[in-house]
């Protein structure tokens, strides 16, 4: 098994990368985004850009929340509301809302005071999907990667707003473990899911995939774990996990 690289590194590539060699497993960097031609390597980490162009080449599969996947939670889960369609249908909010793409960045996630603000169609296809949410203010911010059903590792990455990595809490773990008992049947067996607290109450932010999360404080050797299940060989995609597999979306333009 080989671990491929972008050619620029953040922290999390690298801790991988360095637990991935301590296991006894190749890495290779590119220089570029071109695969070069006999280069053989089972698993990725990197951004949602370079794994679209070179895990087909490489046969490398992508696991991913759907993209509606935070909508169709129940609000005991999120603690709001949460629409997913559409940005055309986003562009008549008259209202503050927090707006983001599912499963990238092609849309900034940010607040935008309303739809006139959002990136308009001369900038993206009006298909282009976008998540719209409730304004919540989070007070703690919790990364956890779940492996298999259950929280495999995890860190604080936020408090009141500003980065502020730390421990999982026993908390944010026990409600990670309570929203796959309810819901684990909705998300890929390797994925990362952050939660935090709002008004003394637990919620789901968002879900990442695994392949392209920053790892802040969680534990490098079992954050590699559900990294390589979360980007590894097609012909080796476990039944349960083959609706889960990324379908890149619209492209903005260029």
């Amino acid at each position: 098994m080989t671990l491929l690289l972008p050619p620029r590194l953040t922290a999390s590539a690298r801790a991988l990368r360095d637990a991935a060699r301590r296991r006894g497993l190749p890495t290779v960097q590119l220089p570029t985004f071109a695969v070069p031609a006999g280069l053989r390597a089972e698993h990725l980490h990197a951004g949602p850009g370079f794994a679209d162009l070179v895990a087909p080449v490489l046969d490398i599969a992508l696991l991913e929340a759907p993209q509606d996947w935070l909508a169709r939670l129940p609000r005991e889960y999120t603690g709001r509301e949460i629409t997913f369609g559409p940005i055309h249908e986003a562009y008549s909010l008259r209202r503050p809302a927090f707006v983001k793409s599912p499963n990238d960045k092609g849309i900034p996630a940010r607040i935008y005071t309303d739809g006139s603000r959002l990136p308009g169609p001369d900038a993206v296809d009006p298909s282009t999907p976008v998540l719209v949410s409730d304004l919540v203010e989070f007070t703690t911010e919790y990364r956890l990667y779940l492996l298999n059903g259950s929280v495999h590792t995890g860190s604080r990455y936020a408090e009141q707003g500003r980065l502020s990595p730390g421990p999982l809490s026993k908390e944010a773990a026990a409600f990670g473990a309570g929203l796959l008992d309810g819901c684990s049947g909705t998300l890929p067996s390797a994925i990362v899911v952050d939660v935090g607290t709002a008004s003394g109450s637990w919620s789901v932010i968002e879900a990442n995939a695994a392949w392209a999360s920053g790892m802040y404080l969680a534990d490098p050797q079992r954050a590699l774990d559900v990294v390589l299940q979360a980007a590894g060989p097609a012909e080796a995609v476990a039944p349960r996990d083959r609706r889960f597999l990324r379908v890149p979306g619209p492209l903005a333009k260029g």
